[in-house]
């Protein structure tokens, strides 16, 4: 199957059973998490972006996670692409990482996406064999006080339950496609992304506008500050970057930390 066209999407939570064997350009931070879920889905190879790389690499850790896998991998640098955008990925992107498997197939740094996915396509790859389970992604961090507060590693984990809530998210801050419906699934009362090194067009905070629109304080923690994909160290590590209206008649303020942002959101309610 790994000769059929590229899979071309705005994230990896997009990928389905017919993702098997295909090689994929997912416009998805380049984490630990986006990469297992990519091969939990089969992908023969995959293009993700770097999310500025930030804290620890962990905005291309799951490219190297699936070297450990053999199945070759790339991130698309943050400012030559827009994240959660995967048309304008292959459109613009240009490589910044390349595992080793990549790299044996002629990826390198500075080649473009779609010289990329020509490669990976010609290589006619097998489907990734299915990883384990992954620790527990969604977690309970406070459930008393006015609201509860929950930390999930995916946005695309949110879900009509959370409504009224502050969510913690590893997940970027870019809206899916440019699409303003993606922003978020519930009506919650605030929610914490990660800037993604904020990258081309300030794709990294395309959230916040969108979120504003609807009442929800919204805010992003820099990428260097936090893992990105890790929804516990946006909690534990996490300082704001930007922030959006609704956030700042609430009382916060960018420099705040993840735990200081969250206090003034519960006290103003």
């Amino acid at each position: 199957m790994a000769d059929l066209a590229p899979l071309v999407i705005d994230s990896v939570t997009h990928l389905d059973t017919a993702s098997r064997g295909r090689v994929a350009c997912c416009a998805s931070h380049g984490g630990v998490y986006a990469a297992w879920y990519a091969a939990r889905h089969g992908v023969a190879g995959l293009l993700l972006h770097d999310a500025g790389i930030g804290r620890e690499r962990a905005g291309v850790g799951g490219i190297f996670w699936l070297e450990s896998r053999f199945i070759p991998a790339a991130a698309v640098a943050h400012d030559s692409a827009r994240i959660g955008d995967g048309g304008d990925m292959l459109a613009r992107g240009v490589l910044s990482n390349v595992n080793a498997p990549g790299s044996a197939l002629g990826l390198k740094i500075g080649m473009s996406a779609a010289e990329a996915l020509d490669r990976l396509l010609a290589a006619r790859l097998p489907p990734a064999e299915a990883p384990g389970s992954m620790d527990e992604a969604r977690r309970i961090i406070a459930t008393d006080g006015p609201a509860q507060i929950v930390a999930l590693d995916s946005n695309g984990l949110v879900g009509p339950e959370d409504a009224g809530r502050i969510i913690v998210t590893g997940s970027h801050g870019g809206l899916l496609g440019g699409r303003k419906a993606s922003a978020v699934k519930a009506d919650v009362l605030a929610a914490i992304y990660n800037d993604a090194g904020i990258g081309a067009d300030r794709a990294g905070l395309s959230r916040l506008p969108a979120l504003a629109e609807r009442g929800i304080a919204a805010a992003t923690v820099s990428a260097f500050s936090a893992r990105i994909g890790d929804a516990m160290s946006s909690w534990e590590d996490g300082y704001i970057s930007a922030l959006n209206e609704p956030a700042e008649a609430r009382g916060a303020c960018i420099g705040l930390s993840t735990r200081e942002f969250v206090a003034k959101i519960l006290e103003s309610i």
